[in-house]
């Protein structure tokens, strides 16, 4: 007669939300080769991803369930150059230099990772350069609607829904953008100077010759670009 099996590791674990987090804890290779900023920065983006995504599903939900005509974008968002109606040129602008952005950005991590701090500061601040022109663009966007009477309860080109989704959306990626130049300049300072190569104390300073930060810096920025194109998809194109 065979002996009876012992229980398993599963069975001792605590009930609940203690079990789990015993669980998770106990995990010897999910994070094993990863480090805490890195890992803690994807947790922080997943859970944008979640808010990003709830909004855009509102705007969505809100704009086809509307019985008032939705405002036409090529009409709201054109700017009259030299005379001509020229249709989200602004936007198609905005778009440019924020992907361009993407591409110095990693551009800054490459070199980072070969320790040369002055071409991986130079480019994070043409980075943080781009950004801010983004910002700048977004502003007299918004100041231009503003004056032509779009508020959050009401325009004058249709469904009184498009003012609110339209602030709470750009205005929140803004936000995120504002942040990562923030971020940007903060970090590219800390490079210039050799903070990474003498190991100098202070905020966002990790090991000496360890230039991750700048990685994880480019994983924010990426996604902040990620999310315009789905904004820019669905909010101007539709």
């Amino acid at each position: 007669m065979s002996a009876p099996l012992k229980p398993s590791s599963m069975e001792t674990l605590p009930s609940g939300l203690t079990g789990l987090a015993a669980d998770w804890a106990s995990d010897q290779r999910a994070f094993k080769n990863v480090s805490w900023g890195k890992a803690m920065m994807w947790i922080f983006l997943l859970s944008d991803t979640f808010i990003f995504g709830c909004f855009l599903i509102a705007y969505m939900s809100a704009r086809m369930s509307t019985t008032v005509p939705w405002p036409n974008p090529s009409e709201v968002f054109a700017l009259e150059i030299g005379g001509v109606h020229v249709p989200l040129i602004l936007i198609a602008i905005m778009t440019f230099v924020l992907i361009s952005s993407s591409g110095t950005m990693a551009m800054a991590v490459n070199y980072g990772y070969r320790r040369d701090r002055r071409k991986t500061a130079a480019l994070m601040l043409i980075t943080a350069l781009f950004g801010a022109m983004f910002v700048g663009m977004q502003a007299f966007e918004w100041s231009k609607l503003i004056a032509e009477g779009v508020r959050p309860w009401g325009n004058p080109w249709g469904a009184a829904q498009f003012g609110s989704t339209f602030f709470m959306i750009t205005g929140f990626h803004g936000t995120h953008v504002t942040i990562g130049v923030i971020f940007l300049l903060i970090i590219a300072r800390k490079v210039w100077r050799g903070d990474f190569d003498t190991e100098r104390r202070g905020f966002f300073t990790s090991r000496k010759g360890h230039y991750e930060i700048v990685e994880i810096t480019g994983l924010y920025w990426h996604f902040v670009d990620l999310v315009w194109v789905f904004i820019f998809a669905f909010f101007y194109l539709w």
